[in-house]
């Protein structure tokens, strides 16, 4: 669909009835929308169940601000077709029952990892994870490892290590007891849907089992060398840095001075 305003008119549209809810009510939609900017889709209701009390138009859980130019006919506008816009457009009708009808808009998947890059230690397990958020659902996820620059693909249960789980928005590849050796290096999952395939890189990195011990060993190592310098330093001191209290031949000797005393005594009795 080309760039531009594009009016899809209830006169040119294929599909004539399409989710119609009300017994008996008819609703044209415009088709499927794949690509375009400033799409304009559109929903026409004839045979109401009741007289209409007005329309609008819902994107999930979503209400849009839509142009209302009859009750009987609403359209909206897409600014630009891409994996935000893409999902299903409900034109709903205020009638008793609600009349609601849909229009498709399409593209192909875009898938983004959750994580570019992940970190594991030897040993240990990891997952690696990607997601789609564009309409439609992923079909079919298919994981890859580049070795040599040359994707290689991951089967379910490889070597009893490699466990993929998918569903239609997400896709997890677990890797057990990682190799250090082996399991580094950059993954590729790829998402499939009806209108073509996309994919994501991951790359994944394996820490040694010591690695959670280097902050332990580092602080380990600084005390020994802090211990080290101070028994050198201890080593290596001056005598005159000795205090003088604990020099034992700076003070006379209690017994030799008594000794002397009785000494000089007797000398003065013989005399």
């Amino acid at each position: 669909m080309a760039a531009g305003l594009v009016l899809l008119t209830v006169g040119s549209l294929l599909c004539a009835l399409r989710g119609a809810s009300a017994a008996g009510a008819k609703i044209a939609t415009s088709p499927e929308v794949t690509a375009g900017s400033n799409v304009i889709i559109s929903c026409n209701i004839s045979e109401a169940p009741t007289p209409i009390k007005g329309n609008y138009w819902m994107k999930g859980e979503t209400k849009l601000d839509s142009n209302v130019t009859a009750l009987d006919f609403t359209s909206y506008m897409i600014p630009k077709v891409d994996y935000e816009t893409s999902g299903e457009y409900h034109c709903v009708f205020d009638t008793t029952p609600l009349t609601k009808g849909t229009v498709f808009v399409k593209v192909t998947p875009h898938v983004v990892p959750y994580k570019k890059t992940e970190h594991g230690n030897e040993g240990d397990a990891i997952i690696l994870t990607c997601k789609c958020n564009s309409y439609p659902a992923i079909t079919q996820w298919t994981w890859y490892k580049v070795v040599d620059q040359v994707p290689q693909p991951v089967a379910n249960g490889t070597e009893e290590r490699f466990y993929i789980q998918s569903n239609g928005t997400r896709t997890d590849l677990r890797i057990i007891s990682l190799n250090l050796e082996k399991d580094p290096g950059k993954y590729v999952c790829n998402g499939t849907n009806e209108l073509g395939e996309g994919s994501a890189d991951v790359t994944l990195r394996v820490r040694s089992r010591l690695a959670a011990l280097w902050p332990f060993l580092g602080i380990v190592a600084e005390v020994l060398v802090l211990v080290t310098i101070i028994f050198i330093y201890e080593k290596r001191r001056k005598p005159n840095e000795v205090p003088e209290d604990d020099d034992g031949g700076s003070a006379p000797l209690k017994g030799n001075t008594a000794n002397n005393m009785d000494k000089n005594v007797r000398q003065r009795n013989a005399n």
